[in-house]
C-alpha cells in the first residue's frame, strides 16, 4: 500500500486521505529515528499524529505495513536525490557524485538513515539488504563506463570495487551517525580522492 496511491480496492485516494497517510508515514520516519523499530507502535505513532489508533488503523492495517510505507518514502528521496547527482555525469565523474550525493543525502537527512538501517534489520516485511545485488550493480555500471570510457584501468574488477565502495559509503553514514560532528562531505572528498588515485 502506498502513502499515496489507491487503497487496496483500488479507489482513488482524496486529498484529505493522501494527506493524512503522508503524515502517518512522517511521524513513523520521526519515531523509528528517535526509538528504533521496536520503540514505535501503532499506537505511539497514533498518539504523535494526534488521532486514535482506529484512525492509523483505516489507512495502515498493521505497523509493518506503515513502516514500509515510510520505508519506500526515504527510498523515494533518496533515490531522487541521488538519481538527479549523477544524471547525464560522464566516465568517472557518475561514481563520483554517486558518493557525494548518497554521503550529502543521508547525512542532511539523518532520519533518512536510520530508519532505512532499522528497517531492513527488522522484521518488518523489507526485502532489501545492505548487499542486495542491485545496489552494487549500479556502482558497477559506473565503473564498467568509466572502464569502456578508457578513464578506469581495464583490469580494474567492478564488483569487487562497487561492494568496495557501498561498504565506505556505509562506514561514512554510520560514523556520521554516532557523531554528528563528523565532516561527512570531506570523508566523501577522500573516498573520492582515493577511488581516483587506485582505479586509474
Amino acid at each position: 500500500m502506498s502513502s499515496t496511491g489507491p487503497d487496496p480496492a483500488g479507489k482513488p485516494l482524496t486529498i484529505t486521505e493522501r494527506a493524512r497517510r503522508a503524515q502517518f508515514v512522517q511521524v513513523t520516519i520521526d519515531l523509528i529515528a528517535e526509538h528504533g523499530y521496536p520503540g514505535t507502535s501503532l499506537a505511539r505513532i497514533a498518539e504523535a499524529a494526534e488521532v486514535s489508533k482506529a484512525a492509523v488503523l483505516y489507512h495502515f492495517p498493521t505497523k509493518d505495513a506503515v513502516v514500509r510505507a515510510a520505508y519506500r518514502a526515504v527510498i523515494a528521496a533518496l533515490t531522487t536525490a541521488v538519481g538527479a547527482a549523477v544524471a547525464d555525469r560522464p566516465g568517472p565523474a557518475a561514481l563520483y557524485a554517486y558518493v557525494r550525493s548518497l554521503v550529502g543525502h543521508l547525512s542532511a537527512h539523518p532520519d533518512h538513515a536510520r530508519m532505512i538501517i532499522e528497517a531492513i534489520t527488522a522484521d518488518a516485511g523489507i526485502t532489501d539488504s545492505p548487499d542486495d545485488r542491485g545496489r552494487w550493480e549500479t556502482v558497477a555500471e559506473f565503473i564498467d563506463a568509466a572502464k569502456a570510457a578508457g578513464d578506469y584501468r581495464a583490469d580494474v574488477e567492478s564488483r569487487s570495487t562497487a561492494v568496495i565502495v557501498n561498504g565506505a559509503i556505509d562506514a561514512i553514514v554510520a560514523q556520521r551517525l554516532a557523531d554528528p560532528g563528523f565532516d561527512a562531505a570531506a570523508a566523501a572528498g577522500t573516498l573520492v580522492d582515493l577511488l581516483d588515485r587506485a582505479l586509474r
